[in-house]
């Protein structure tokens, strides 16, 4: 089955019940028993829910892998991820990540005894100095969030696979529609699927998949331990978003190259963020690992000038100033004070993160009415 067919029919069936075409909203925390332990696969919905259990087929679907989880939000999913390790264990991360992941690795498990290394990963060979006997784990975002790096997922699985590590892949800005990490080499796909999986900015949601039993039964087991499950009503939103993410994607690649292009012309902006420039540090990496582009595209304003960028980001009428990204509408945000305040100023601005850097996710409304918007703001 392709892409575009698995979108709207992976993993899925008609209801048994009356042949329903969508999965109806099983809107229940218990099912009825006929005697004590005599159910029909369902007990209790934390531990399952027949709505959220058809959007996590599609969500290993989607990602050609076996199994599929959902969580109450992405950073739950990845809590659950860190929870596979112990106090003493180390994890390399990318150093340019999401403000909300650098948050929970050291505010939270930092104090739990794990340790976090935070490392450049456009040069793979610079992991390798980091792994210790303690490493258990290799945390990529790519494109990264948001200064754009990408890393070569297939070279990174090799370094885990040739150490015994766990290697998980941040995928919310690809989507699988452009890059499936399973294929190359990951062990763990997350995706904040409150974004581009959902697509339409209404839900809050997580996700995994993985393709080893025994990896998705201890996930399973984290998952129902701790809780922190979507409902049915999300399930079924995130499941609809799914069914269209093919088509809108292939809007926000075409929209995203040609707001790209734009700011890359422009006398007031000194440096636009996009991997499908072939001056991109990892271009061929990108074009390598991805079927496009993207809609994601971060700029600095000409002189790296603060007042500058904040006033860009109020004058905008279409793009909408406000955080998150993935959804049929156009965002924009300033990380510095938005997405990534979570992260100390000195560590931020090492990955390129300044405080005139303004980040853009672009939507699926008409490329000339964006190029406007952009156009009347920066003057």
């Amino acid at each position: 089955m392709k892409f575009n067919t698995k979108t709207i029919h992976g993993g899925q069936i008609h209801d048994k019940a009356y042949g329903s075409v969508m999965p109806p909203i099983y809107q229940t925390s218990t099912y009825a028993q006929s005697t004590p332990g005599g159910h029909k696969g369902y007990e209790y919905s934390r531990t399952h829910n027949p709505t959220r259990d058809a959007l996590e087929k599609s969500f290993a679907s989607i990602e050609n892998g076996k199994y599929g989880l959902a969580f109450a939000s992405g950073l739950a999913a990845i809590d659950a991820v860190i929870k596979l390790l112990q106090p003493g264990d180390e994890v390399i991360s990318t150093n340019d990540l999401y403000g909300g992941s650098y948050r929970l690795f050291t505010k939270i498990f930092q104090n739990f005894g794990i340790k976090f290394h935070f490392v450049g990963m456009d040069k793979t060979s610079q992991i390798e100095d980091y792994i210790t006997p303690a490493t258990k784990l290799i945390w990529v975002e790519t494109p990264t969030n948001p200064m754009m790096n990408v890393i070569d997922i297939e070279a990174v699985s090799k370094i885990a696979k040739d150490n015994e590590l766990l290697l998980a892949v941040d995928n919310t800005f690809a989507t699988p529609y452009l890059q499936q990490p399973l294929e190359l080499g990951a062990d763990i796909v997350m995706h904040s699927a409150t974004k581009y999986l959902g697509g339409h900015s209404d839900v809050i949601m997580g996700a995994l998949v993985v393709n080893d039993k025994d990896l998705a039964d201890r996930l399973y087991f984290i998952q129902n331990a701790s809780g922190a499950v979507c409902g049915p009503q999300d399930s079924f939103l995130v499941l609809r978003g799914i069914k269209t993410l093919h088509i809108r994607m292939q809007r926000h690649c075409e929209n995203g190259k040609a707001v790209a292009h734009y700011l890359a012309k422009h006398p007031k902006i000194e440096k636009v963020y996009w991997p499908g420039f072939e001056s991109h540090p990892n271009h061929d990496v990108a074009k390598k690992q991805m079927n496009d582009f993207g809609g994601m595209v971060s700029f600095v304003t000409k002189g790296n000038n603060y007042d500058e960028a904040i006033k860009i980001a109020e004058n905008l009428k279409i793009f909408t100033l406000a955080e998150s990204l993935g959804g049929v509408e156009s965002l924009a945000g300033h990380p510095a004070s938005m997405t990534h305040a979570s992260i100390p100023k000195e560590e931020r601005e090492k990955t390129g993160v300044v405080d005139a850097l303004i980040r853009l996710s672009v939507g699926i409304e008409d490329e000339v009415d964006l190029i406007e918007d952009l156009k009347q703001a920066i003057g």
